[in-house]
Parts: C-alpha cells; structure tokens; sequence
C-alpha cells in the first residue's frame, strides 16, 4: 500500500534531485518524492547530476551510492564543497563502514536498500528540517535560509526566486538580510539594525532601513503590503519571522 501524503512544507517547496541510475527504482523514488509536495528533478548518474545542479540548486540530493562511472562518494564531496546540499544517501551496502565512510564524505543520512517508503519519508523530512530550518548555532546560521518565498544563501551572498533564479540585493541588503538571519524572532530596532549591519549610530532622519526593507518586502514577501516574513513591530522594530519546516 502507498504511503499516504505527508503536507508540503510552508512556503516555497524544498527542491530535491534523485539520483539513482536503476530505472525501476528512480521512477519510483521520483513519483514519490513528487506525492509529498516536493519540487523533484532526476538524475541518472554522476554526470547528469552535475549538469543538473547548478540550475536546480536543490536543498536534497538522494544519492545512490554505488552507480556506473564516478559514484556516491566522489559526488557527495563535490555537492559539500561547491554546492552545500544536504545528502541522502541510499545504497544497497549497509555495513557500518560503508555507513562512516557515506557520513564522513558529506552525506547528512544514510538509508541502506531495500527500505520501506514511509521511512524514507521520515528520513527526507528530518534532514530537510536540520539543513534548512532557521536555527541559529554558536552564533551563526545555516549557509541557505528560507525568507519568505525566496532563498537566502549566505555564503554566496545572493537570494533565490521560486524558480531557483538570483534576484539582486545590494550590499546594504545583504547586510539587512544577513543581521535578520543572525537574530531570528527577535524586536530589533533601527539603531540596533544599523549598528549590527554597519557598526555606526542611527541618525534618526535617516529612512534607510525603511526604504531598504520595503525593498525587501517586494522580493520575499508574498503580500508586500501584508509583510508575514520581515514583520513591523508598531513603536519597536522590525522583526523576521521564519517559517519552519
């Protein structure tokens, strides 16, 4: 029997890439993922993989481990390295040192074959929920934060329409959306904004938050005009309000 559903996530849905170069099982593991809400894209091998990457930019690449041509391990550091994806690996090897080593080149969870789907449903969400959840840690927060309907990367200083798209942010953007990361559902006024982004002491006649923020508000928020995302705390602040998983 097909496992029933589980709900698609809050705002933009996380995009996944399976790769696996049995048929049967990537049909499979494709209309599946597709049944949970997800954004699904397929890869065949290690090649198509890397050609679909960089144009996807997934948040979860289910990784076969062993595959013809340049396998699990190899593409695991590369997706680290260059493109800070979460992993799941699936492989039909489920030794404990075949598991150390997957967990050791980057992957984020390990799932030997064969596995029952409600499993693998339990586990996409669980490592979707550690890698792409908002949690700031020992003073600083994940490489890639949702805003609203877009994706914030940080490490590469650029923000993500729905369909994967680099939309512009200018350098005091960057700063705004980097100081909200930093401090999740917390009141933050103007001085402390500026002071966190810049180091300098708010003029009071300077609108700049402000106007940046509207900005902002155009990019991220479904309803500018009814901000959920980057939040007006009347006689406070602004504070950023993140979805979670």
């Amino acid at each position: 029997m097909t496992p029933r559903a589980a709900p698609t996530l809050k705002g933009e849905k996380a995009r996944i890439i399976v790769c696996e170069d049995d048929h049967d099982m990537r049909e499979t593991l494709v209309e599946f993922v597709g049944m949970q809400g997800y954004a699904v894209e397929q890869a065949v091998d290690g090649a198509s993989l890397r050609r679909l990457v960089p144009k996807v930019r997934p948040d979860l690449v289910l990784l076969d481990l062993n595959m013809p041509g340049e396998d699990g391990l190899s593409l695991a550091r590369w997706l680290k390295s260059d493109h800070r994806c979460a992993i799941l690996m699936l492989t039909a090897m489920g030794s404990l040192p075949d598991k150390v080593v997957g967990l050791e080149m980057g992957a984020d969870d390990y799932l030997p074959k064969p596995f029952e789907l409600a499993e693998l449903r339990a586990r996409i969400r669980a490592v979707l929920r550690r890698t792409m959840n908002p949690v700031v840690v020992n003073g600083r927060p994940p490489d890639r934060m949702r805003f609203g309907k877009c994706v914030f990367d940080l490490t590469e200083r650029l923000l993500f329409d729905e369909a994967g798209n680099s939309l512009s942010l200018t350098a005091m953007e960057y700063d705004l959306l980097y100081v909200f990361a930093t401090h999740p559902r917390r009141v933050l006024n103007r001085d402390q904004i500026l002071e966190l982004a810049h180091n300098r002491a708010w003029d009071p006649y300077d609108r700049s938050v402000d106007n940046r923020i509207s900005r902002l508000r155009r990019k991220i928020e479904v309803d500018p005009a009814h901000p959920q995302v980057l939040r007006t705390v009347r006689g406070e602040g602004y504070i950023f309000e993140p979805d979670d998983l």
